[in-house]
């Protein structure tokens, strides 16, 4: 069935009747799929419903991903000061009993009191055997010949500021104070495990299943983390809650986008990056009422429970339910939104779809798919060249974004108030983002923000050590641009793949910059000893980021690579001097990609049969390549009426084809996890 882009049931009886009329040359064919995109623009694209639906319930649903993955920074304070504890001195004034038991050493140009020593006597014997004044005062002191011993019966804590950690809980200080550290990177190992399993759940029951499936993990592993009593069974319970991080963010996002139409879908991205933030920014403000651990591990969790009820209402993807042969459901669904949009629904849909899913049978069961894989990104050296340098920038950019979320509480006077405004200053970021994609393109904002917020970081080292408000000031313009070079990375990975191999690459790509995130926690880890040292590290790390996405060539106003031979195509002839192109101009030839402005290619101020020899003549010169056997363009004449709409719907269609701001799709259209939070 050739596809269109109608504007009311009129259109589609037209259409059907030309269908009738010229049967030898508009013969559906088994290999072209009725799109949904075709019929949102008729029911509504972002109507009554989809505001509902996306405002209503899918972006508070990615509330939950913020808030269990970043609490674990808090349960985890380390309070300022602590010494070892000693049972036979409890008795003691703590004053007195930390002169007699704690050794003092140079810490800082002055003498502190040890905090993983004391002196290895014997307390008790030591006791019995001391003499007292006549006004009953201890008269014994400390022996500076007394031999050291590490901390063997726990340690006292300085409560003043934390007092209540799984630090203080389970003792994660001097040799166990990495301890903490590895919490983050088990938190971390569970997301690609996640995204794989949850992908699955996702694919073959279903979205609304796998969302409920998704957030109940979450919230048994919450569970868990709060009844936990030793550390290897709370790291445990981080990982349970790591397998569904990003996935209980990502749901909800991909059903957003199925149920929107293409135009609506980078406002959509931008929105559901701005309720996550201003998750973490709502967890700032649960982190500074709550210092006991374990209820922050409770109020971060147990209101989410209250997201069961929205079984009731979320409905399930109608684009998941087609390709699953599931029509009168999808119908239903697709029925009640051209109701709650005021739109009348086109009974020829219902034909059209069922004989869609007949032909889909048809197809599965005759033709065969030529199976692509990681290695084919991989055999032709241009394709090779984007591929390896698409995967360290995206390394980069994502573990240089999570560490210096990471480490925002590190710095300033004020942790809650540090890792407020590192939430703060994204939401600004991801605004400009959005503006600066569509008029500078991709590859200079990607590379741009990345080496600035590098520098930014780098830069930290030449401050004093008390310059606190000017590291934290720069930390926090660093955080900025990584956010915006984070928003570009995704759309841009997938604009650079050709659409035969997208899937398989931006997985190949999220996985192994996840694989950064494991790491990522041991970098802030050296903080402990030098505030400044991982700064510098992120900051070259991004520099370096930033520098390898400059080699890769510009996507938007560019027509994108279908085939993998095209992908090897896309590029080649890459200059030194085209770095220097910052805002790419538009090519008439070359439709534009993730954003598209379909005015150009069907608005009223063109003529049709204008575009439509403007367009044969680029494809002869090689300029467009076919992307179908046959296209509108080969319909007679005498259906110019009939043919006008079909080569607006043609071109409309080739435009949907290059759009990747929908996140990854598999070879039936359906939408798919990937490892990018």
């Amino acid at each position: 069935m050739t596809s269109q882009i109608v504007e009311s049931e009129d259109e589609f009886e037209e259409f059907s009747e030309m269908q009738q009329q010229n049967k030898p040359r508009a013969q559906p064919s088994v290999d072209e799929a009725f799109d949904l995109d075709d019929l949102l623009p008729i029911i509504g694209e972002f109507g009554k419903y989809q505001k509902l639906l996306v405002f209503g319930i899918c972006l508070p649903a990615c509330i939950p991903c913020g808030f269990c993955a970043f609490n674990q920074l808090f349960m985890a304070d380390t309070p300022d000061d602590y010494w070892c504890r000693v049972p036979e001195l409890l008795q003691m004034d703590l004053e007195q009993r930390k002169y007699l038991a704690i050794p003092k050493e140079l810490e800082n140009d002055k003498l502190e009191y040890s905090k993983c020593y004391t002196y290895g006597v014997n307390w008790t014997q030591l006791l019995d055997s001391i003499e007292y004044s006549d006004e009953s005062s201890l008269i014994l002191e400390p022996n500076s010949s007394w031999p050291l011993v590490k901390c063997s019966q726990g340690w006292e804590y300085n409560t003043t500021n934390v007092w209540s950690s799984i630090v203080i809980d389970f003792d994660l200080v001097c040799d166990r104070d990495i301890y903490p550290t590895i919490g983050l990177a088990a938190l971390n190992s569970g997301g690609p495990v996640g995204v794989y399993l949850f992908g699955l759940l996702n694919d073959r029951a279903g979205r609304r299943l796998s969302y409920f499936a998704c957030l109940a993990t979450l919230l048994a592993g919450s569970l868990m983390t709060s009844l936990s009593t030793d550390f290897w069974t709370w790291a445990g319970s981080r990982v349970i809650v790591g397998l569904t991080i990003p996935a209980v963010y990502q749901i909800p996002f991909i059903i957003s986008l199925e149920l929107v139409g293409e135009k609506y879908r980078s406002f959509v991205t931008v929105m559901t990056c701005t309720f996550y933030t201003s998750g973490i920014m709502l967890l700032s403000l649960v982190t500074y009422l709550e210092r006991d651990w374990v209820r922050l591990s409770y109020y971060t969790s147990l209101p989410f429970y209250f997201y069961f009820l929205y079984i009731f209402i979320m409905p399930e993807s109608p684009r998941w339910l087609l390709m699953r042969g599931r029509l009168e459901e999808a119908l239903r669904i697709l029925e009640r939104m051209a109701r709650v949009n005021g739109k009348q629904f086109p009974e020829v849909v219902h034909s059209k779809l069922e004989a869609q899913i007949q032909r889909d049978k048809l197809r599965n069961q005759k033709k065969k798919v030529a199976n692509v894989g990681l290695l084919d990104l991989c055999r032709t050296p241009n394709m090779r060249l984007k591929t390896i340098l698409i995967t360290l920038s995206w390394f980069a950019n994502e573990t240089v974004y999570l560490g210096l979320s990471y480490y925002g509480p590190s710095l300033g006077t004020n942790q809650y108030v540090s890792f407020f405004l590192s939430a703060v200053v994204e939401i600004p970021s991801y605004l400009c983002c959005w503006y600066f994609m569509d008029t500078w393109g991709r590859r200079w904002p990607l590379s741009l923000s990345m080496i600035l917020g590098g520098v930014a970081c780098v830069i930290t080292v030449m401050l004093p050590d008390d310059a606190i408000d000017e590291t934290l000031i720069l930390f926090l313009i660093s955080k900025a641009l990584l956010s915006a070079s984070f928003l570009i990375i995704y759309p841009f990975a997938g604009e650079l793949y050709p659409t035969q191999v997208r899937g398989i690459g931006i997985g190949a790509s999220s996985y192994i910059g996840g694989l950064g995130l494991i790491v990522i926690p041991f970098v802030t880890y050296l903080g402990k000893e030098n505030l400044k040292l991982p700064l510098v590290i992120m900051g070259f790390v991004s520099m370096l980021g930033g520098l390898t996405g400059l080699r890769l060539p510009e996507t938007l106003h560019y027509r994108l690579p279908q085939t993998i031979e095209e992908g090897e195509e896309f590029g080649k002839d890459w200059q030194l001097k085209d770095c220097f192109q910052c805002k790419p101009q538009p090519d008439v030839h070359s439709p534009p990609a993730s954003y598209e402005n379909l005015d150009v290619l069907g608005g009223s101020s063109t003529n049709a049969s204008d575009v439509e020899l403007e367009l044969k003549d680029s494809r002869r010169q090689g300029q467009l390549p076919r992307i179908n056997e046959r296209t509108p363009l080969d319909i007679s004449d005498s259906n110019s009426g009939s043919a006008g709409r079909q080569h607006r719907a043609s071109m409309k269609r080739l435009v949907r084809q290059m759009s990747v701001m929908d996140t990854q799709r598999s070879h039936d259209g359906t939408m798919q996890l990937t490892h990018w939070i």
